[in-house]
């Protein structure tokens, strides 16, 4: 289940952010955080499992009828293709619409899962 940032989950999102090697920098982190908490287009969603635990964090920039997926993090418990497809798999329950892309690192991830016959396939 995806639940949108906000400043109630600073500490938890900062957890996950850190595991990313260019957010390991305290203020590179915090100004990270202000662009999801000032500009529209970047969302950022902390993601909880069938368990109710907080186990990652996707960072979305939302163009026109595009998502793009800037980074996801996970706890080093939950790396798995299957959590990362399940996310995946909410940000487009959450975003119905659109048509979910990824940065170049994240690319053959989304490739992948945009060939697995799921109800996230939007044609």
């Amino acid at each position: 289940m995806l639940v949108k940032y906000s400043s109630n989950y600073q500490k938890i999102a900062m957890g996950f952010m850190s595991y990313i090697p260019e957010l390991k920098d305290w203020d590179h982190l915090q100004m990270e955080l202000g662009l999801y908490t000032s500009d529209q287009s970047h969302q950022l969603f902390l993601y909880k499992n069938q368990q109710d635990n907080f186990i990652g964090v996707i960072a979305l920039e939302l163009q026109d009828r595009i998502i793009m997926v800037r980074y996801i993090s996970l706890s080093p418990a939950y790396r798995s293709t299957q959590n990362l497809f399940q996310i995946l798999d909410a940000v487009q329950e959450y975003y119905p619409q659109a048509k979910i892309m990824g940065t170049i690192a994240l690319t053959p991830l989304i490739e992948k899962w945009n060939h697995l016959p799921a109800a996230h396939q939007n044609d």
